[in-house]
């Protein structure tokens, strides 16, 4: 059975409302029960997945609602990581080196829970439809979680690092397949450094062969993926630059990295930023295989003003010169909160930018 295309598509992560940051706040301090907190959680869930249904979406997420950052469930979830970070060289507005919010691998890994137990089953009760569950990247923890005099004592190398990563990222997506979820989100953000020429000679300053490194993170994440009982179910890859308070970490086109990415990844689906020159052109997905889907970011996230259905549709006529128009797809270019905080749009704002995808994907696709 081939994996279902979701033409009006997302990424996950949207704008908590105030009263469930007012929670968080109040519950972090010790002001707030954890059940009271859960109870606020599950409104705004619910309120989301209103949302996504009134504007037209195909798939349903929580809005990662639950979580203080796309990928802080895993340090929720697994012994071994500490409260320290590598920093991130952000742009955009109030841009400047700033740490993780993963936290560094200071121990070994060992599970105590799945990473997403807390959330699957409060979606599948509420959502009308076809459901997303959005899980990080083992490659991911390579880049950020790995950090020289901390993590080295336990994991001499990133390359012992990633035999745990996939096994902990494996158990989770076979987890998730087993209890019927339709559609998979792999989140790897962190591909984008390949691109950039800087963040490249960055790596080089710090003793990291970037071609090298860009081969273990594949092989790492086609490692989590393999054996799985894939039959029916759409197991997706999501890159982009970076997306935190409407800032970004890279900049550059696939190019450099096109070919080993689109040929190697062995995933249905690849959810792509394509929303502002930093992207740059549709040239390089002249590598995606035949047959699977490119999901094209092409609604941006960081800022409020909105796309036009002309524009978009002249966009997706341009990418489908490299991939044909019935194996491409429409959502927005990243989530709207990859970390609690937002980005620099108000719910109203995130509203309309999710109508529009809907609205342009139903145009196309019918």
């Amino acid at each position: 059975m081939m994996a279902t295309r979701y033409r009006a598509d997302q990424v996950g992560s949207l704008l908590r409302p105030a009263a469930l940051l007012e929670a968080r706040a109040a519950h972090a301090e010790g002001r707030l029960s954890a059940d009271a907190l859960r109870e606020v959680e599950d409104r705004a869930i619910v309120d989301a997945i209103e949302l996504q249904r009134s504007v037209g979406l195909d798939v349903y997420s929580d809005g990662e609602l639950r979580r203080l950052a796309w990928m802080t469930d895993m340090a929720d979830a697994v012994d071994g990581f500490v409260p320290d970070h590598v920093t991130i060289n952000w742009h955009g507005p109030s841009g400047g080196p700033e740490a993780s919010a993963a936290r560094v691998v200071g121990g070994r890994l060992q599970p105590r829970r799945r990473l997403t137990a807390h959330e699957l089953p409060f979606l599948q009760a509420h959502a009308p439809g076809p459901i997303k569950m959005t899980v990080p990247a083992p490659s991911n923890f390579m880049v950020v979680g790995y950090k020289p005099g901390v993590s080295d004592r336990f994991y001499p190398t990133r390359a012992e690092l990633a035999n745990d990563l996939i096994g902990i990222i494996r158990g989770e997506l076979s987890w998730l397949l087993d209890q019927g979820v339709a559609y998979v989100q792999l989140d790897a953000p962190y591909y984008s450094y390949w691109v950039d020429s800087e963040v490249r000679e960055r790596m080089r300053q710090r003793g990291i062969d970037p071609d090298r490194a860009l081969d273990e993170g594949l092989a790492t994440d086609n490692a989590s993926l393999q054996g799985l009982a894939r039959e029916g179910a759409t197991l997706a890859m999501h890159i982009c630059r970076g997306n935190s308070k409407s800032r970004w970490i890279a900049e550059g086109g696939y190019e450099p990295i096109a070919e080993k990415l689109f040929g190697e990844l062995q995933v249905d689906t690849f959810l792509l930023e394509y929303d502002t020159e930093r992207s740059g052109g549709f040239e390089p997905l002249r590598f995606v295989p035949p047959g699977k889907t490119v999901v094209l970011g092409l609604v941006t996230t960081k800022e409020p003003a909105l796309e036009s259905v002309d524009d978009l549709r002249r966009r997706i006529d341009e990418a489908a010169r490299f991939v044909p128009l019935e194996n491409l797809a429409l959502s927005p270019q990243c989530g709207f909160a990859s970390v609690a905080a937002g980005n620099l749009l108000t719910l109203d704002e995130q509203r309309r930018k999710l109508e529009l995808v809907a609205e342009t994907a139903h145009k196309v696709w019918g």
